[in-house]
């Protein structure tokens, strides 16, 4: 969702860092069938390590699976989800949402809907309407979803994950803006059929940072050398961005704040 820009800072330096370590392992796919069995939450638990993170497909769910998402999700959620106009983005969003309150309601040993869920201040406002966070100390967590595709990141530190599928080549003509001078400069040195991915591998890069830092595109993304290669390139102390791999068609990204 877009949101207002804050102003410029300086461009960071354009020269490649050093390769980063290989990224997490694949996400930990959900099942979200049988909610409705589900009236005792398995938790407490601790985090299995720095970071957790959940895939849940769209679209494999039958009408029931649906139909107990849904009960899971608060007034808030239910009057966005009736607010889609295409059944499609509709279920996209109730099974974003129940996905991540089953694998929150799993770790807290709390009902999926009687999660102690709240809202910071909008970054860009500081209306009551920024990103859901937990009243729990100690437990982070971020959400995305695109297409088919949700996933969820748990973390004891502040965490940003996104996924995005392909961008098409009008797509990437139209958001160059969106990209650091550098990544600018690399974009347009591929063949024009290579930009589309790497264009895609950047802006998931950029989106899971702005997401962990609590900005979200308040902050300008552009300002941010991610790189569009391979490997993330952020060099800023106390993040970290690692690559997520997900299915064909999709590209995806978890930014951690790191000691």
């Amino acid at each position: 969702m877009s949101e207002p820009r804050a102003g410029r800072l300086l461009d960071r330096p354009a020269h490649a860092p050093p390769p980063a370590p290989p990224g997490p392992p694949g996400p930990a796919v959900l099942d979200l069938s049988g909610l409705r069995h589900r009236t005792r939450a398995p938790g407490p638990r601790a985090l299995r390590g720095p970071l957790e993170l959940y895939l849940a497909h769209v679209g494999v769910q039958d009408r029931r699976t649906l139909l107990d998402a849904r009960e899971l999700l608060d007034t808030e959620e239910r009057a966005r989800a009736r607010a889609f106009r295409h059944d499609r983005d509709r279920d996209a969003y109730v099974v974003a949402h129940a996905a991540l309150r089953d694998v929150l309601s799993a770790l807290l040993g709390v009902r999926a809907e009687a999660l102690p869920l709240a809202r910071e201040p909008c970054a860009g406002c500081g209306g009551p309407h920024g990103r859901p966070v937990l009243r729990t100390p100690g437990v982070h967590f971020s959400l995305s979803h695109s297409g088919d595709l949700v996933l969820v990141a748990l973390a004891p530190a502040p965490v940003g994950v996104d996924v995005e599928g392909l961008a098409t080549a009008r797509a990437v003509l139209g958001a160059q803006s969106a990209l650091h001078p550098a990544e600018a400069d690399e974009l347009a040195r591929l063949p024009a059929h290579e930009r589309p991915a790497a264009f895609t591998r950047a802006w998931v890069r950029k989106e899971a940072y702005l997401k962990g830092l609590g900005t979200g595109l308040v902050r300008d993304p552009a300002l941010d050398y991610v790189g569009t290669g391979p490997l993330p390139a952020l060099r800023e102390p106390g993040w970290s961005v690692r690559d997520v791999p997900v299915p064909a068609g999709y590209a995806a990204a978890v930014a951690l704040r790191t000691p």
